[in-house]
């Protein structure tokens, strides 16, 4: 298994996972001419992604569902109230396979869990995404993808502690976006609010609060392009990972990463 962060950010949000049967996207929010080209920069085409598991229906991470329509073969997993939100304002019926929050589903090599998080959205979900069969053959590896909440209860920290890896929103620095002169206060209340987005401080706090974790790498990710940098990130939650010897990626604003390789 492998994977690679197409773009994170307020501007759109996508990510690249792959095993040697599966090729899917984790989220779509960039136009379907978009993610082809940064599928392309990878070595890879838009025509072979099998499926989207679908967080929630903000056009940040939807909006490539529009012009998926040339693709019919791409199955987009969502549970309900997300697929009914992202179908208004569609012309053509997005080929949905629903599922329940909290469920655990498989698809091809799969095996995908689904859990609530708070986000001012229908009804949002992270992703724990495993593959394999935990022997020596096949070993078993996992995935957390955990962006777009406005705190992290109990549930979601159980779920993200046995992940290899972690893919994190540290959305933006609390006094950097205290002093945003370009957000109205209402924005910003919404944006530190308990369905917004995590601060560099909670994402920290949640990280301290996760024991015994198995992380092998966690990536930060879904940063503010005003409000937050990765300078910012990596001297609030650095410390944290480096003192158990886990690595990190900090994901800038609109930018991507290299394939990551579960050893």
């Amino acid at each position: 298994m492998r994977f690679s962060i197409l773009g994170s950010g307020s501007s759109g949000n996508a990510a690249f996972l792959q095993t040697d049967n599966t090729r899917v996207l984790i989220d779509a929010g960039f136009s379907a001419k978009r993610l082809a080209g940064m599928l392309e920069n990878l070595g890879e085409k838009i025509e072979s992604i099998d499926a989207i598991l679908l967080t929630h229906e903000h056009g940040d991470h939807a909006a490539g569902l529009k012009g998926l329509a040339r693709y019919p073969q791409i199955k987009v997993f969502a549970n309900r109230a997300t697929a009914t939100k992202a179908q208004e304002g569609l012309k053509h019926r997005v080929p949905w396979q629903l599922f329940e929050t909290g469920s655990t589903f498989q698809f091809r090599d799969l095996e995908i869990s689904s859990f609530a998080v708070p986000h001012d959205a229908q009804e949002p979900v992270g992703f724990l995404i495993a593959h394999g069969e935990n022997d020596l053959l096949s070993p078993r590896r996992s995935l957390a993808w955990l962006t777009d909440l406005g705190h992290a209860p109990l549930h979601v920290r159980e779920r993200i502690r046995g992940a290899d890896v972690l893919v994190v929103e540290a959305n933006h620095c609390s006094q950097m976006l205290e002093a945003d002169t370009k957000r109205p206060w209402s924005t910003k209340q919404r944006i530190s609010g308990r369905h917004g987005h995590l601060s560099n401080a909670a994402a920290r706090e949640l990280l301290e609060s996760v024991t015994e974790s198995r992380w092998r790498q966690v990536f930060f990710a879904h940063l503010s392009q005003d409000c937050n940098s990765p300078a910012a990130v990596a001297t609030a939650c650095g410390a944290v990972l480096t003192a158990r010897g886990c690595g990190f990626s900090v994901v800038g604003a609109g930018a991507s990463t290299p394939f990551y390789e579960f050893a």
